[in-house]
């Protein structure tokens, strides 16, 4: 009786290890603060305020933690916005046209900031741990000015890397994200952060 006893305690004490993650928040920070550079895939979709899916789109990301990051959609179309420190450009192929903005002015505020940015993030959000789902662990970010543009990102963590972001427009519009095969990096080369605009595309220069 004695070694089940032994036995069924140890089974419940792995269980609960198991099932004990830290919060999404301390998390989130933990992330932030140790990971300067990474790479990884994405999908990502939207669905309108009706639940009504757009096209899901695929690509590869990369930042690293100097305001530097690379979002590239490779299917169904191509698309990309990339931010080098200092201007973030979003290039469009289909319609030969660069939009180019301050990174502060681009980001600011943006879900980018959350992930990607150098600042610290109770600056510019409220963060929320919200209950585990899907395996993750979750929290809230809301922006604390009115003018960013979206009411909340919602960010699943597991295993301390992001691995899913749900955030809702002020259109009501939701976008969610899955994150994989992330990869923290020591350093990525600077040539993946540098925009060249392509001849024949047009550059338009936004304040």
């Amino acid at each position: 009786m004695r070694i089940k006893s032994l036995v069924v305690a140890a089974v419940l004490s792995s269980a609960s290890a198991l099932a004990w993650a830290e919060d999404a928040s301390i998390q989130l920070r933990s992330f932030v603060k140790n990971v300067q550079a990474a790479t990884g895939e994405f999908t990502q979709q939207v669905f309108s305020a009706q639940g009504e899916a757009q096209a899901a789109q695929q690509g590869e990301f990369a930042f690293h933690r100097q305001g530097q990051f690379r979002w590239e959609v490779l299917r169904p179309y191509e698309q990309l916005v990339l931010s080098d420190g200092q201007f973030v450009y979003q290039y469009d192929p289909d319609l030969m046209q660069v939009t180019q903005r301050g990174v502060d002015e681009a980001i600011g505020t943006s879900p980018a900031a959350i992930l990607f940015g150098s600042r610290r993030i109770d600056d510019a959000f409220n963060l929320t741990d919200l209950p585990d789902r899907d395996g993750m662990q979750w929290l809230r970010a809301q922006p604390r000015t009115s003018d960013a543009g979206f009411e909340y990102v919602d960010i699943g963590f597991k295993d301390n890397l992001p691995t899913a972001l749900e955030l809702r427009d002020t259109f009501g519009q939701t976008t969610r994200i899955s994150l994989r095969a992330l990869q923290p990096q020591e350093s990525i080369a600077a040539e993946r952060f540098h925009f060249v605009v392509p001849e024949g595309v047009d550059l338009v220069r936004m304040p």
